[in-house]
């Protein structure tokens, strides 16, 4: 009898040790399922403006001018540029494009026009003046892409809200459907009207017959553009 009731007395104890170890983990979990109900999804920041510098020039040879450039990346950087990308000319690869972040436009503008700039470009081989352009990226796809091909069309309008919103309404769609990617749109930081907007693209039969095509026109005069568009396509390099 005395061992039946010692073995009774072991059991209990056993069963109230077992309760006790559980109760902790029936708060624990309750706990963490309140975390996770309380928990709020992260936004993604909200995206900034930037401002951008792009360089277009022609060279007598790239894989000449390529060294010099390169070689000048100190006096770049300490006049805040930062670069973004090379391009090459598709149809005429001695057809240079950079871009290039700028922490301060003023500077930027001062280094552009340096003679030190113009000395370096003529050593490295640059023939004729080249196109200097300030941009304020409004915005940007930067996410990674098989393709390297681009085109960046920039043209005047007249009112850029309006412009923005037959833009808006033709729609990445269509735009793809013609082998056209969005990528980027900016403003000019001297002249908010003049729009450049960039494109991978994915199809160039495709892209060069939709530059030309006179739906596109209409839809530029549409959306009033008041001048030639210029139109450059080329292939990043790095």
């Amino acid at each position: 009898m005395k061992q039946i009731s010692a073995l009774l007395s072991a059991a209990m104890l056993v069963l109230l040790v077992a309760c006790n170890n559980n109760e902790p983990a029936k708060e624990e979990t309750k706990t963490t399922a309140n975390t996770t109900a309380t928990a709020k999804p992260t936004e993604p920041p909200a995206f900034q403006p930037y401002t951008i510098v792009t360089v277009q020039h022609k060279v007598k040879d790239f894989d000449k001018w390529l060294p010099v450039y390169v070689a000048d990346d100190s006096a770049r950087k300490a006049n805040g540029l930062t670069e973004i990308g090379i391009g090459r000319g598709l149809d005429n690869n001695n057809e240079i494009i950079v871009a290039f972040k700028a922490d301060d436009i003023q500077k930027a503008k001062d280094f552009t026009k340096s003679p030190n700039l113009k000395t370096a470009m003529q050593k490295a081989g640059v023939t004729g003046p080249p196109t200097i352009s300030y941009l304020t990226v409004i915005r940007d796809d930067n996410s990674n892409i098989e393709q390297k091909d681009r085109l960046m069309v920039a043209h005047h309008v007249k009112d850029f809200d309006a412009w923005l919103k037959v833009y808006d309404n033709e729609g990445k769609a269509t735009r793809a459907a013609n082998g056209l990617i969005d990528r980027g749109l900016a403003r000019g930081v001297d002249d908010p009207n003049t729009v450049y907007v960039l494109f991978a693209v994915t199809d160039i039969a495709k892209a060069k017959a939709r530059t030309n095509s006179p739906e596109l026109k209409k839809l530029m005069t549409d959306a009033g553009v008041d001048g030639p568009p210029a139109i450059n396509f080329y292939k990043l390099t790095k």
